[in-house]
Parts: C-alpha cells; structure tokens; sequence
C-alpha cells in the first residue's frame, strides 16, 4: 500500500522564521554554514552561557519570532547580521534562537530547513545539554549541523553531524525510546548538571516539541501545550504513551520512512493532546508563568499583566 503524500514545504518560512519587515536583512547573509555560524552568533548572545547579560537581553529571551529579535537587533546596532557587533549590542536567547535564525536565512535563500530537538554531549564532559539544532536538505538528504558552533574548534563536523544514538546531538526521539526500553538513563540528560529541569521529564516533553518544531511550529523550549504539564509534574500513563508512539514515528521518519511521516502529520493535525492550539502556556525563566496567545503575539503573565 502506497503511503499518503505529506506536503510539508519546509523552504517556505513558518509565522517564526518570517523575517518580515527585516527580510532585506536577512537576504544578504550567505546560506553558507560559516556565513550562517557568524550571523547567529553576532547576533544573539545566549541569555545562560555568555558573560554580562544585560538585563535588556534577559528581557528578550521570551521573543519567540524572528521578526520580533531582529527588531532589538537593529535598534541595538547598525549593519549586517554577520558583521562584529558589541557584545551590549546582541539580542538575548539560546540555542532555540540561534537556530531559528538560523533557518530564517536558509528558508529565505528557498532552502528547505528545520530545527530539531535533542541532546548535545558536547559542552560538558559526561552530560547531556538539551539543545537545538538545525537540518537542511543538501544532495538528496537532511544535514544535521550546529549553526553555534566553530567548525574550526571542534572535533567533529559541525557542518554534518553525526546521528543516532550515542552521537554529538541525539534527538529526543532516540533518547526517549532507549530509555524507555530500559537502555539508558536520563539522569544525565537536561538544562545543566544540577539543575532540576533534568531526567524523564524534560526528554519526554522535548519529544513533543521536536514534533512541533517538525510541523513548522517553533515553539519556545519552555512553552506547554496539550499533555505537557508543568516542569517536574509526574508525567500520566497517557501522555507515555504518546510520547512512546510519537518517538517511534519520529526515528521511523528520520530513517526514511514514508508512512510514519505521513502518521507524524496526521497526528499533529488531528490530535489535540499533541498540536499546540492558539493559545498555549510558558514557564520562562525571566518571567515566569505566562498565557500566549500565538495569534494575536501577546502575553499575559501572571501578576503582571500583558
């Protein structure tokens, strides 16, 4: 039996990684993997890793449209996106940030792009950070690179990185089903070692997002929707069992396969468990709780109004 046809246009921008009025802007960045490296990391300076964060750049974490970060970024400094700014100068956020520009500029250029989440066992020795990176068609096949990093200093491509369970970045796809079937521990696996949003919990739900994401959705890692309860909550027999299911399709599809493809999209679109809706939940970690309606791109936090 023939798989059902899925159209996902993944070379046209999503309500995310529109640029909109700064198109122009992003335009003139190359769709080359250093031109891109030297575009999102000028441009956007990560709201944990980086030093002296303003509290402006705090503030901007919770941009989650690439229009909206590159209105601070061009009222913050004048010129291309690749060029040297003041560190002042850059635009909060994380490697969800980095990443969507980062597909902004290829899905300008009419390069199919995504971002994908997972876990990268790179930044730290025995830990795995949860983490964003991007994919691109390029000869036929998705290429999986990390548009932060420095080709120059790493010790394995970050232009075509490895996949599958045990590589650099291992989706949470991969890490939930080996879990799951008793493989691996998660103990080592989430924000950073220490830190409580850590384990299960954060593989679970990144499961989910990675599906969002997949769907063109570009969600904030820290929105909830559906199933996804708040951080650290018990996660329900129901909700395992579609991430279960979810991973299963996900990893059938990154091999391949037609049919699990077509049941990702099918699922997201009928499924009101899995699809993020209009309005949604966030727990960002400057603001807080926070109800968004995507729509209409506000925000009302709780106790602070909109």
């Amino acid at each position: 039996m023939t798989a059902p046809s899925v159209t996902i246009d993944d070379a046209r921008h999503s309500p995310y990684s529109d640029p909109g009025a700064h198109r122009a802007l992003v335009a003139a960045v190359d769709p080359s993997f250093d031109a891109i490296h030297r575009a999102v990391t000028h441009t956007i300076a990560h709201y944990r890793a980086d030093e002296a964060v303003t509290a402006d750049q705090l503030a901007d974490v919770d941009r989650r449209w690439v229009s909206s970060i590159l209105d601070a970024a061009v009222d913050r400094a004048d010129g291309a996106l690749d060029a040297e700014r003041p560190p002042a100068a850059r635009v909060g956020g994380c490697c969800r940030d980095h990443s969507i520009v980062a597909v902004s500029i290829l899905r300008e250029h009419g390069l199919p792009a995504r971002t994908r989440l997972g876990f990268a066992g790179y930044f730290t020795a025995g830990f795995r950070h949860d983490h964003v990176v991007v994919e691109t068609r390029r000869d036929g096949r998705w290429v999986r690179f990390d548009p932060e990093l420095d080709a120059a200093d790493s010790e394995f491509d970050v232009h075509d990185l490895p996949t599958g369970l045990g590589s650099p970045f291992e989706t949470a796809a991969e890490a939930w089903l080996a879990h799951r079937a008793g493989q691996l521990d998660l103990a080592a696996y989430g924000v950073a070692p220490g830190h409580p949003v850590s384990g299960p919990w954060i593989v679970h739900g990144y499961v989910f997002g990675d599906l969002a994401h997949r769907m063109r959705t570009e969600l904030l890692l820290w929105d909830g929707w559906g199933v996804l309860d708040a951080p650290g909550a018990p996660i329900g027999a129901e909700s395992l069992g579609l991430a279960d299911r979810i991973a299963a399709l996900t990893v059938g599809a990154d091999a391949g396969d037609a049919a699990a493809e077509a049941e990702l999209a099918d699922v997201w679109r009928t499924d009101e468990r899995v699809h993020a809706g209009r309005v949604i939940t966030t727990f960002s970690p400057v603001r807080g709780f926070g109800t968004v309606d995507l729509e209409s791109r506000a925000t009302e936090w709780a106790g602070a109004g909109t």
